[in-house]
């Protein structure tokens, strides 16, 4: 059965996550309704998720393609114990990168009506 962690904001909101429960290995205590309390706030389970997006970013951003558009999209599993991990989609983390270009100039212009 899954349980529940809690993460606090920074500003001391809670934030409950539906967690899968780990079939073998060290647990943490729940309080009798099956809910753990997390061991960092929200956000600073999620520093290593965006250091993350931001160095993706900085990887196809940079470079030669230069895309007008960058979207970058990971599911995020958040651990009592750890904060946030990039989910695996199969057997791999998983990661889709899109890359738009805008056409320009004469042939790719799209001009409302006059």
């Amino acid at each position: 059965m899954d349980g529940l962690v809690e993460f606090k904001t920074a500003e001391g909101a809670v934030v409950a996550v539906e967690a899968d429960e780990e079939a073998s290995g060290a647990r943490l205590v729940a309080r009798g309704d099956g809910t753990v309390q997390a061991t960092r706030t929200f956000e600073n389970a999620l520093d290593g998720v965006r250091s993350a997006a931001e160095s993706a970013l900085r990887v196809f951003r940079d470079g030669s393609l230069q895309p007008d558009g960058v979207e970058i999209e990971f599911g995020v599993k958040l651990s009592a114990e750890a904060g946030a991990i990039i989910a695996k989609g199969t057997t791999e983390g998983h990661l889709v990168v899109k890359l738009t270009w805008s056409p320009s100039g004469p042939a790719g212009e799209t001009g409302g009506p006059s």
